[in-house]
């Protein structure tokens, strides 16, 4: 669903907006989304074979997909960039929370999270740019 929020609703707008310079180019994207997916997925598969999982980490990571894909809907289909933000912000949290529930349980998961958080810390820098840019 994001992803095509991102693809159907992009452009022009996202091209008329002034980014920073650390802003990546548009290729990059699908790359690192696909690995930080695929990463996810074992992650969420290696808890649930886990000794020690517990079905509320189930729950809360479907719900933290939900804020994963709002944020693209939030940002380039309605062009909210101050909401996409708060979006971002919560997903974030509900990442920090996943991590530490996944590290009691099963450190391949834990680990398996870190680069999926440090992408979206980087796009929060990204997010937070474009609103002072715009």
């Amino acid at each position: 669903m994001g992803g095509l929020a991102t693809v159907g609703f992009k452009e022009p707008w996202y091209s008329l907006i002034i980014k920073p310079s650390f802003n990546p180019p548009d290729w990059i994207f699908a790359p690192v989304w696909t690995t930080l997916y695929f990463f996810m997925t074992i992650a969420i598969w290696k808890f649930w074979h886990s000794k020690n999982r517990d079905i509320n980490t189930i729950y809360i990571y479907f719900i933290h997909l939900i804020f994963n894909t709002t944020w693209s809907i939030v940002f380039f289909v309605f062009h909210k960039i101050v909401l996409a933000l708060i979006v971002l912000v919560i997903l974030i949290l509900l990442i920090i929370i996943l991590i530490i529930r996944f590290k009691r349980a099963n450190l391949y998961s834990y680990y398996l999270m870190i680069p999926y958080l440090l992408w979206c810390f980087f796009a929060l820098l990204l997010n937070v740019s474009l609103i002072i840019l715009n």
